[in-house]
C-alpha cells in the first residue's frame, strides 16, 4: 500500500492542541488497524529542545534511540504505543544544519543555496523518511507554530509542493481558534475564517478544519465555516475542551472525523475503530472514586510542562490501580527543614523529580531525608535517584560533604560523578547517555518485583553516574543497588529493602509509559503510596 500523508496545521493562536489532535486521530487510524506514526517538525532554530531551558519548551522528550525532542512525541507514544525516533521531530536547526553541511561538500556543485529550493527540499526529504521504510500506512506530520509566523514559511511551502507531488496521497487539516466574546454572548467565526484565508494566499486549501472552542458551536455556524473556508460540512469538527485529553479520540469519532479522513484519503471506512482497551482504561478512569496524593519535588513546578511524562505516568498508574491522582507539586527551592512536616505530612508518597544543577537540589535532600525517616513511599528519578544517594551519605554514611561534582568538583566524597572517559569531554552533548538503555535487576528486589523480570530497557537522560568506589559502604548500611548496566556495571537502581518503597531509578521510566502500557514501576510506587494511605486512614 503507498503511504498516505496527513499534514496538521494550526492557526488564529498558538497552544490549541494540534499534537493532542494529532495523536487521537493516528490513535483512532491505529484501531482501524493501519500502521500509523506522527512526526513534528518544529520551526526555531536549536538543533534539537535538549538545550533549552524547560521554562522556554516545556519538558525535553528522548526517544528509544537517544534523540531529545518535542514534549508532543511524548503524547504521540503514549495514545498510540508506537516508539518514536530521531525521524519523528525535525527542527529548522537540523533542516539548515544538514543543507550547510551538503553546501560545505560541494553537494550543490557551485550552485547558489537558497530557500527554495534547497531548504524545502530538505524538508520534503525529511518528511517522507518515514514514508520510505515501507513501516507505515499513513504518516501525520504536524507543523510547529501559527499559519503566519515567519519562521513557518518554509515548512509550509515544502507541504504544499508535497501535496501537488502526491495528490489524493495526501490531506490538510487546519486547527483554528473559535473565540466566545462573553460580553456580547457570542462565538466568533471571523478569526478562523482569515486563518485559513492566510493559509489560502500560501496555495494550501484545508480539507478538513477543526474547530477548538469552549462553547458548543451550532451546526448552521458550522455549515457557513465550512462555506466560506471551502470545506465539505462533514469535515468541519469541533474539538471542545474534555475533561481529560484522553477523551479526545472519541469525541473525534462521535463526529467521524477518522471516516471523513480515510474517505479522502482513497482508504476503506468500514467497520469500527477496536476501542475496547482505551474503552477500559477510560471506564477506570471515570469510575475511580478514591483520591491518592502523590508529591512531586522539583523546581519548574509553575510550569507543569516540564514534568509532563511523569504526571501523565502516575495518572496512568493511579488510574490502573483504581484511584483518582491529586498531584501536589511542591517547590524543591522553598522547602527547608523548618516546613517540610506541613508541606510533605498528608502526602500518600512523594517523587523527587529529574533536573540539572544546583538550584533546588537542598530541598530534594530536605524531602528525601524526611520521607526516608517516615518510611513515606518515595520514587527517585534521575537526579532525584542522584539526591537520594547523596542524602544518604551524608546522614546515614557520615560523609557530611558528600556530593556530585556536578554541584561541588571538588567534594572530598564524590558518591556522584563523571566516568573516567567523560571528564576530557567538553561538548554539553558529549558525556550525555542518551536513550534505551539495558538494566539488570537483582532477583528478589523490590524493583525486579514490580517489573515482574530481572531485565529491562529503560530510556536515559544524564550525565553523572553513581560512583562505584562507594558501593560497598552503601550496601553494607542498607541501601542496595539492586539494577546495574550488564555491559558497563553502572549503577541503575538503587533502593531501601527496610523501607515501605523507597526506590530511584538513574533512568527516565516515565518516558515508556503509555495508556495501554503504563510503566510498571511506576504501577509499584502508586500502589505502595495508595497501601501507606489506607495504614493512616484506619
Amino acid at each position: 500500500m503507498e503511504t498516505k500523508y496527513i499534514f496538521v496545521t494550526g492557526g488564529v493562536v498558538s497552544s490549541l492542541g494540534k499534537g493532542i489532535i494529532s495523536a487521537s486521530l493516528a490513535n483512532l487510524l491505529k484501531a482501524r488497524g493501519y500502521r500509523v506514526t506522527i512526526q513534528k517538525f518544529d520551526p526555531y532554530i536549536n538543533i534539537d529542545p535538549g538545550t533549552l531551558n524547560p521554562y522556554e519548551h516545556g519538558e525535553c522528550y528522548v526517544t528509544t534511540d537517544g534523540t531529545e525532542t518535542d514534549l508532543d512525541l511524548g503524547h504521540y507514544e503514549r495514545f498510540t504505543n508506537v516508539r518514536t525516533s530521531r525521524a519523528n521531530n525535525v527542527t529548522t536547526g537540523r533542516i539548515y544544519q544538514s543543507v550547510i553541511d551538503k553546501e560545505r561538500r560541494g553537494d550543490y556543485l557551485g550552485k547558489t543555496v537558497q530557500i527554495v529550493p534547497h531548504i524545502t527540499d530538505e524538508i520534503k526529504r525529511n518528511v517522507k523518511l518515514l514514508g520510505n521504510t515501507g513501516d507505515y500506512d499513513i504518516i501525520i506530520t504536524e507543523i510547529g507554530g501559527t499559519v503566519g509566523d515567519i519562521e513557518s514559511l518554509p515548512f509550509l511551502e515544502a507541504v504544499r509542493q508535497l501535496r501537488w507531488e502526491m495528490g489524493q496521497s495526501s490531506l490538510f487539516i487546519h486547527l483554528t481558534y473559535v473565540p466566545y466574546l462573553h460580553a456580547a454572548k457570542e462565538l466568533k467565526t471571523k478569526p478562523t475564517q482569515h486563518s485559513v484565508k492566510q493559509l489560502q494566499e500560501l496555495g494550501i486549501m484545508p480539507d478538513l478544519l477543526v474547530l477548538r472552542t469552549e462553547k458548543d458551536i451550532p451546526q448552521s455556524m458550522r455549515r457557513k465555516i465550512a462555506q466560506f473556508c471551502n470545506v465539505a460540512p462533514e469535515a468541519v469538527i469541533q474539538s471542545m475542551d474534555m475533561p481529560s485529553i484522553y477523551e479526545v479520540p472519541l469525541m473525534l469519532h462521535e463526529q467521524r472525523m477518522d471516516d471523513t479522513v480515510l474517505r479522502k484519503l482513497g482508504l476503506s471506512a468500514e467497520g469500527e475503530p477496536d476501542m475496547g482497551p482505551w474503552n477500559k482504561f477510560l471506564e477506570l478512569m471515570n469510575t475511580a472514586e478514591k483520591t491518592v496524593r502523590i508529591g512531586l519535588v522539583g523546581k519548574y513546578v509553575e510550569l507543569q510542562d516540564a514534568y509532563k511524562s511523569i504526571s501523565e505516568a502516575l495518572f496512568q498508574a493511579a488510574t490502573y490501580n483504581g484511584y483518582k491522582l491529586d498531584l501536589v507539586y511542591v517547590h524543591s527551592e522553598k522547602l527547608n527543614a523548618d516546613n517540610v512536616d506541613e508541606k510533605l505530612g498528608d502526602l500518600d508518597g512523594v517523587i523527587v523529580a529529574p533536573g540539572f544543577g544546583q538550584r533546588g537540589i537542598e530541598g530534594k535532600f530536605v524531602a528525601l531525608k524526611w520521607c526516608r525517616e517516615h518510611d513515606v513511599p518515595t520514587f527517585g528519578i534521575c537526579l532525584g535517584m542522584q539526591c537520594m544517594v547523596i542524602e544518604f551519605a551524608r546522614n546515614v554514611l557520615g560523609l557530611e560533604d558528600a556530593n556530585s561534582t556536578e554541584m561541588d568538583p571538588h567534594t572530598s566524597h564524590p558518591v556522584i560523578d563523571l566516568m573516567e572517559e567523560q571528564k576530557s569531554i567538553s561538548n554539553m552533548g558529549g558525556t550525555m547517555r542518551l536513550g534505551a538503555y539495558d538494566c539488570h535487576l537483582r532477583p528478589g528486589s523490590r524493583a525486579a518485583e514490580a517489573y515482574g523480570t530481572t531485565d529491562v530497557s529503560e530510556r536515559h537522560r544524564h550525565r553523572f553516574e553513581f560512583n562505584e568506589e562507594y558501593r560497598k559502604a552503601y550496601e553494607a548500611a542498607g541501601m542496595q543497588c539492586v539494577g546495574e548496566n550488564p555491559k558497563t556495571k553502572l549503577v541503575e537502581v538503587v533502593e531501601i529493602p527496610d523501607k515501605r518503597w523507597y526506590i530511584g531509578t538513574q533512568y527516565h521510566p516515565e518516558y515508556s509509559s503509555t495508556v495501554l502500557s503504563p510503566n510498571p514501576i511506576f504501577l509499584s510506587f502508586v500502589k505502595a503510596a495508595i497501601e501507606y494511605k489506607m495504614t493512616n486512614d484506619k
